[in-house]
């Protein structure tokens, strides 16, 4: 079983990366979250019954883990006053332009709640609102009602015209 487990998580690794890089604004933190997050899914792997995919699964398990751990660290006064201006969160690979649009983004996706962050990764990664709703739990009419309310924040967030 231990095998089956590491063969998996080493396969689909980037679905945890990309739920720790919208949850955690320093690398320390993002390890920590990942070790949790493994954690979480070692403990409820035998109780995975293959009713849906195994990535479905596996982003409900990371994405309770993280909104749970975003709870506990909202409730907590930050400690190090890091501003969100300093974090780096574009990849290398883009251009000025984009890297500026990405960043913008990413800040203002911080600023939303932890289910809200939810539903704009999943969204990010090309979920059906299908999938959105069986990852996280919620209806697909409600999945619909949310993303248009992100979008409308987000639009305001980043100063764009509807």
């Amino acid at each position: 079983m231990e095998k089956e487990f590491v063969k998996i998580i080493t396969e689909n690794q980037g679905i945890i990366h990309k739920v720790c890089s919208v949850y955690c604004d320093s690398e320390e933190d993002r390890r920590d979250l990942f070790q949790e997050i493994l954690t979480q899914l070692w403990k409820s792997y035998p109780s995975f019954r293959q009713e849906s995919k195994f990535t479905t699964w596996m982003y409900r398990v990371a994405l309770n883990t993280a909104i749970t751990s975003f709870k506990k660290t909202k409730r907590q006064p930050d400690q190090n006053g890091l501003t969100i201006d300093g974090m780096q969160l574009v990849h290398e690979e883009y251009d000025p332009t984009t890297d500026e649009q990405m960043r913008m983004l990413h800040q203002a996706i911080s600023h939303l709640s932890g289910i809200e962050k939810s539903i704009i990764l999943l969204y990010l990664e090309n979920k059906s609102y299908e999938e959105i709703a069986d990852i996280t739990g919620i209806t697909q009419n409600y999945v619909r009602v949310k993303m248009n309310r992100i979008k409308h924040k987000l639009k305001k967030q980043m100063n764009i015209e509807d």
